[in-house]
């Protein structure tokens, strides 16, 4: 059976996946060029990462900080005061070899667009500990350069063992008084250069094959319950601070398949612009960043992706 294509009255200009930076300032910028944006920001996930954030220090205009849910709350305001229809749902699905893309809600609905920005994120990898989500943004974190500076003269640890837990240990010793890295092998994954750094520095040390079992504390983190993995001893650490750093996972679910992706798992684009291997089809933000990862630099995606499609729609009504 045939299906019925759809009435191009029914087909938006561009559909935005995600309601991050990225997808935010992909929306305010879209929403000025009167492209008339849908943003379907998740029905759990709306605001991204920074939801689970408390104070943001770090983005430009806001001298005193930032609650992080406060700032989703700015950028979203933002986008519908220039026309942005912002709906919390979820894709499922999505069709984007054909053309107009096909987008199935989780409700059942289908929409099409001409143009689609994929801003869906990366999620970080957790512990699966009942304290680590007690505890998220009250000595729990999972970036210590949106953090390390709330540590100073503190005692804090650090997850995992690869480049990205040196580059967390590392930083945080600008502002802790001590650093613990906890790691469940007896050698670090890191590159040499990164793991010579950590264990020579004279603020970092090492707890090997070890894992984390339990996190208490009253208000805040106060401790950490360990377990040596090789002879089953049970230990504490006194911590104020908890940085997991064991990786994230690009959110590709919808597009695997269909599109081009790095090793790392993140939507590849053409050199600096937002545009994938499909035409129509643009990535913004943490999806495409397996690097920095900061909310200025996923904005800053956003409005590259924004530009982009709006030249797509462009050259695509001068072809018709």
């Amino acid at each position: 059976m045939t299906e019925t294509a759809p009435a191009s009255e029914n087909i938006h200009d561009v559909v935005i996946i995600g309601s991050g930076p990225a997808g935010y300032t992909a929306a305010i910028y879209t929403a000025r060029a009167s492209l008339n944006p849908v943003v379907f920001t998740g029905s759990v996930t709306a605001g991204g990462e920074l939801m689970n954030t408390t104070d943001v220090e770090n983005f430009p205009g806001f001298p005193e900080g930032i609650l992080g849910p406060e700032l989703m709350g700015h950028l979203e305001a933002q986008a519908r005061r220039f026309g942005a229809d912002i709906q919390y749902e979820d894709v499922v699905e999505a069709d984007l070899q054909v053309q107009p893309k096909k987008l199935t809600l989780g409700n059942g609905d289908v929409h099409y667009a001409r143009s689609v920005i994929l801003a869906t994120g990366s999620a970080y990898r957790e512990l699966g500990l009942d304290g680590e989500k007690r505890f998220s943004g009250h000595g729990v974190s999972w970036c210590a350069t949106c953090d390390g500076f709330f540590f100073r003269d503190q005692n804090v640890a650090v997850v995992g063992g690869g480049d990205s837990a040196m580059e967390e240990a590392l930083f945080l010793t600008k502002f802790a008084d001590k650093v613990t890295v906890i790691h469940r092998r007896d050698e670090l994954r890191a590159s040499q250069i990164m793991a010579d750094r950590a264990l020579q520095h004279p603020k970092i040390e090492f707890l090997w094959n070890t894992g984390v079992e339990d996190l208490t504390g009253e208000d805040k983190l106060q401790t950490a319950h360990l377990r040596n993995l090789k002879t089953g001893e049970a230990s504490t650490l006194d911590i104020t601070g908890l940085f997991v750093a064991i990786g994230q996972d690009p959110r590709t679910e919808l597009v695997k398949g269909q599109l081009d992706l790095h090793d790392d798992g993140t939507i590849a684009v053409q050199g600096r612009t937002s545009k994938t291997s499909l035409a129509g089809v643009f990535a913004a933000g943490d999806v495409i960043d397996g690097t920095y990862r900061q909310a200025i630099t996923a904005a800053g995606s956003g409005c590259v992706a924004a530009q982009d499609v709006e030249h797509y729609l462009a050259d695509l009504n001068d072809a018709h």
